[in-house]
């Protein structure tokens, strides 16, 4: 098959007003990896397309076996029946939030694209690298606002700098961050890992949520699957991400169900370990500063801060509004202590 230097994507669609909005829709981000080219009249589209096409992406609707004759690299059916009704197609549900119908698409580029990958698009508005700084949320102490306090820090952070929020308990207990079982999560994400670094960005893209300004991967669904991810491969996944250069910082909210704990910990700039004031809460940190020492991870130990918030009595019913009221004008004071 034919390999171009500039990849096009076609897309064709009779209803108007569809085929006009998505191409608004993709025109917006500038770094997609095709040049896109719209037809609302097959009869046109049989006509004028000489070139070699990336992909084709075209409505059920509008589809006919004749334009496999354009030889393109993949053809993508929008699906309006939610029925296959061809072989060697792919589908993608029309009928969806356009972001959704775009990730597929780089999904679907991912698997078939034989060509090195271009910048990709939307996550991130500059080719200048950052320097990451990853914050570690540890405590051996449970029911201790651990995960309440990193996703405010999170969302407070992302309010000016890019941020990444990353959750690793058992059982994250937000249902917010995973609206449904389909969902992608972490756990995707690490079966990637030692995917080319290009194809590893535009994987990571096609996962990645958001909630306002802050980006995020959803946690694993199953919990005891962290149980079996190695040290090396959480490693990894940091440094895939330090590499990618996008993010300034990178929130964890770690847990004990992973292997390597100790050595994502050291990985961070600061860690932040909630604690109880009761007698079993101050035993549990207790024996965990003593293993942190017996295993020479002192440096762990110089870089934790320790506090409690069990003066913080109510927090915000939605993760919108964790930006205010007590907890977040603590964490904005932790911040600036950790700027300075």
């Amino acid at each position: 098959m034919k390999k171009v230097s500039n990849q096009i994507m076609v897309l064709c669609d009779t209803e108007e007003e569809y085929a006009q909005l998505m191409t608004e829709f993709l025109k917006k981000h500038k770094d997609l990896p095709w040049e896109l080219r719209t037809y609302t009249n097959v009869g046109y589209l049989m006509q004028e397309e000489q070139e070699a096409i990336e992909m084709l992406v075209v409505a059920e609707s509008a589809f006919c076996q004749e334009m496999q004759m354009l030889c393109p690299q993949c053809v993508v059916v929008l699906s309006e029946s939610g029925v296959m009704k061809w072989e060697d197609v792919f589908y993608v549900d029309k009928y969806q939030e356009a972001e959704e119908v775009l990730k597929y698409l780089l999904g679907i580029y991912a698997e078939s694209a034989e060509i090195q990958f271009p910048r990709l698009p939307m996550i991130s508005e500059t080719d200048k690298k950052q320097k990451t700084i990853f914050i570690g949320n540890y405590s051996p102490v449970r029911r201790s606002m651990q995960t309440s306090f990193a996703m405010t820090m999170s969302q407070i952070l992302a309010q000016e700098h890019s941020t990444l929020y990353l959750n690793f308990e058992h059982y994250a207990g937000l249902s917010e961050l995973l609206p449904n079982m389909q969902t992608l999560d972490i756990a995707d994400l690490l079966y990637f890992l030692n995917a080319e670094k290009d194809k590893f960005r535009l994987r990571m893209q096609i996962i990645l949520k958001h909630k306002g300004r802050l980006d995020y991967i959803p946690p694993m669904k199953a919990g005891q699957n962290l149980l079996s991810v190695t040290t090396a491969e959480w490693l990894g996944l940091l440094q895939k991400i330090q590499e990618m250069g996008i993010y300034e910082y990178v929130v964890l909210d770690l847990s004990e169900s992973m292997q390597g704990l100790f050595e994502i910990l050291r990985r961070c700039t600061m860690v932040y370990t909630l604690t109880r004031e009761d007698r079993i809460a101050k035993s549990k940190l207790l024996q965990y500063e003593q293993i942190l020492s017996l295993y020479d991870y002192h440096d762990v130990l110089d870089k934790t801060k320790q506090f409690s918030l069990s003066h913080i009595r109510r927090l915000p019913e939605e993760l919108e509004q964790l930006t205010k009221g007590e907890l977040a004008e603590l964490v904005k004071r932790l911040l600036k202590d950790m700027e300075n």
